[in-house]
């Protein structure tokens, strides 16, 4: 087990793009197709939701519903940005194998090889260089100061882990009594990414299995080595992500919503890229604006969004309509709100994929609305 005093770690979490290999150079029977540049979105266009915008440097408060538009200046929110009067948590670090994983025993696509699209179902990629491969993945435990040894806590299990900035944010937050004293664990991922690839599997796929690998292999674990005790309750429990880490959050809480009610999710990938295809789901997570969240009863979830005018778009990919991250979440917040659920979502200006300063601004303000209506008492 490894200890680390949180202000001894530099804060080197940087989002990555997670760039779907459906984004990536695609090779096509004849042709070379490549990814274009995203162009920039206009939050006021037609067929997008009505959202208020911010002047510039603002984001919205929050105790918030709704729609809002910042930028296109991202400044570092405060907590974010001094850390010195700051208490500081500590962070436990372990690795887990895919030898002692019985959900996810591990796969790989072969490098440089992507899928095609199935000319029969453009909706549909096929990939064939995708095989079974070992992975390592490293968990990090953040154990806020205040925290009571022996009690239960509330917590926040994050994707694409280990993640410096969720544990600064929360540092600053939970001195200053704006969210529960809480854990985070920060999850690595199995390697890879989209379609074929570990990551892809667990973040992409319209399933429980990846709640109930984190509840059966991972929360034990968790508990194990940081000396902690988690809660059950989950009013007490969030997710978060970034790209397919942030469609894995609302996944989780969709398919094991009595295991969480709180959804973080920066350029959430909620487009078509789900593999292998499923018949419940063909259109991956394109599917929760398209087809679930319309036609199922609201879920007891409070989710935080955010898309930035430069997110990813790919047309040409598999000429199915369902890859541009813009209108996926747009059209998230149009069918979250006619559900009436809680939920803020933020447009960005001058902001690309799981953008850094975007997050540096917005990641306490988020965490914030995120725990909104949280009961202590409750959470047992």
């Amino acid at each position: 087990m490894n200890e680390l005093p949180l202000h001894t770690l530099m804060i080197t979490f940087i989002p990555r793009a997670r760039i779907a290999a459906s984004c990536l150079l695609l090779m096509l029977p004849g042709a070379l197709a490549q990814r274009p540049d995203p162009p920039t979105r206009d939050p006021h266009s037609p067929g997008y939701v009505t959202a208020k915008e911010l002047p510039d440097g603002a984001i919205p408060p929050a105790s918030a519903d709704g729609n809002f538009v910042i930028g296109p200046t991202h400044s570092p929110a405060p907590g974010l940005s001094s850390m010195e009067a700051t208490p500081h948590g500590t962070v436990i670090e372990f690795t887990m194998n895919s030898t002692d994983s019985k959900i996810y025993p591990g796969i790989a696509r072969q490098p440089n090889t992507f899928g095609t699209p199935d000319p029969s179902d453009p909706a549909k990629l096929i990939v064939t260089t995708s095989h079974p491969a070992p992975y390592t993945r490293k968990v990090a435990v953040y154990v806020p100061k205040r925290y009571v040894p022996g009690t239960l806590a509330p917590f926040i299990v994050g994707a694409d882990g280990p993640d410096r900035v969720l544990f600064s944010a929360l540092d600053a937050l939970i001195a200053e009594s704006k969210i529960p004293v809480m854990i985070a664990i920060s999850i690595g991922n199995g390697g890879g990414d989209a379609q074929g690839s570990e990551r892809g599997l667990e973040y992409d796929t319209m399933s429980g299995t990846y709640a109930e690998f984190v509840e059966n292999e991972v929360l034990p674990l968790v508990e194990t080595k940081a000396h902690v005790k988690l809660t059950k309750n989950p009013d007490g429990r969030a997710t978060m992500g970034y790209s397919s880490g942030g469609a894995c959050a609302l996944i989780m809480a969709w398919y094991h919503p009595e295991w969480y009610h709180r959804v973080l999710a920066y350029s959430g990938t909620f487009v078509n890229q789900q593999w292998p295809p499923s018949l419940q789901t063909p259109h991956g997570a394109w599917e929760f604006h398209e087809h679930l969240i319309p036609n199922t009863t609201a879920k007891p979830v409070r989710i935080w969004m955010e898309v930035g005018d430069r997110d990813l778009f790919n047309p040409n990919v598999m000429h199915d309509n369902m890859h541009d991250w813009v209108l996926a979440n747009e059209n998230m917040a149009k069918v979250l709100a006619a559900k009436g659920y809680h939920y803020q979502f933020v447009f960005a200006r001058k902001a690309v994929h799981v953008d850094r300063a975007v997050l540096r601004q917005t990641l306490p303000e988020a965490l914030e609305y995120v725990w909104t209506g949280y009961a202590p008492s409750a959470a047992k």
